[in-house]
């Protein structure tokens, strides 16, 4: 049987999602704790990788096992799981699914948010990316809305990564500001690795001035890393979303 686990995480004391040599990360947190629970080894998959620092307020990853789980069973075990996993990692819920669903392969999109705040804030503390310069935030939405649509967003993209393709589609980019704080919200079919924080750091120096809107035209175009901005703080950036086809979450036997 094939559950889907959907995840809640702080990312600060963290090394990113996938298990690393020497690095603590969630994923090891997660497969530990369900093979203490379950008294067997469980290996789980991710719907993708976070990097160090980087929150999730939903990311999903599956296991098998070969007991059907009933629907309390598997309240239990999400009592369970949040009893003995760290503060910093919450379940939100154990969910069966089809066996062949996937938490990676199956998503159809992924959202992201990330938080700025202008003033500075004690309690933002590795939540939020203070930054205290003057924005324009019109510039930045202008900008946004050349990023929509199916793309090669190669210039967002890490420089070491073994991707096949650089081809996304973004359905959703845009700032919104409440008081002292903005927030910038992507959505897409998938993301390549460090592409939302290098998004945002291209969109910062756009904010400030130091090029036009239009100019992320050409950046796009000239597929280069070196011509888009810095990547912004990892602290700053949340998953926020997994979407799945609602087939995938039919009930063994239904």
């Amino acid at each position: 049987m094939r559950y889907f686990i959907d995840i809640a995480y702080d990312g600060t004391s963290y090394h990113g999602w996938q298990r690393q040599p020497q690095s603590i990360t969630v994923q090891e947190v997660l497969e530990e704790a369900l093979t203490t629970l379950l008294r067997s080894e469980v290996a789980v998959v991710g719907a993708g990788r976070t990097d160090a620092g980087v929150h999730a307020t939903q990311l999903f990853a599956h296991f098998d096992w070969d007991e059907n789980f009933s629907t309390e069973a598997l309240q239990h075990l999400q009592f369970r799981l949040n009893r003995f996993l760290p503060e910093a990692l919450a379940i939100n819920a154990v969910i069966p699914v089809q066996l062949e669903a996937h938490a990676r392969f199956d998503a159809v999109r992924r959202s992201y948010e990330y938080k700025i705040h202008t003033t500075k804030n004690p309690f933002l503390v590795n939540q939020s990316y203070f930054f205290e310069k003057l924005l324009d935030v019109d510039a930045m939405n202008a900008a946004a809305q050349l990023l929509l649509g199916k793309q090669d967003f190669k210039c967002f993209s890490r420089s070491k990564t073994d991707v096949k393709t650089y081809i996304c589609e973004i359905t959703e980019a845009g700032w919104t500001q409440e008081n002292t704080n903005l927030k910038f919200t992507i959505s897409a079919d998938r993301f390549l690795r460090n592409m939302v924080r290098a998004i945002v750091g291209t969109l910062l120096e756009i904010g400030q001035g130091k090029m036009k809107s239009e100019a992320l035209k050409t950046i796009i175009a000239s597929r280069s890393r070196a011509q888009a901005g810095a990547s912004a703080p990892a602290h700053g950036l949340y998953l926020t979303e997994v979407a799945y086809p609602k087939e995938i979450f039919k009930i063994y036997g239904e």
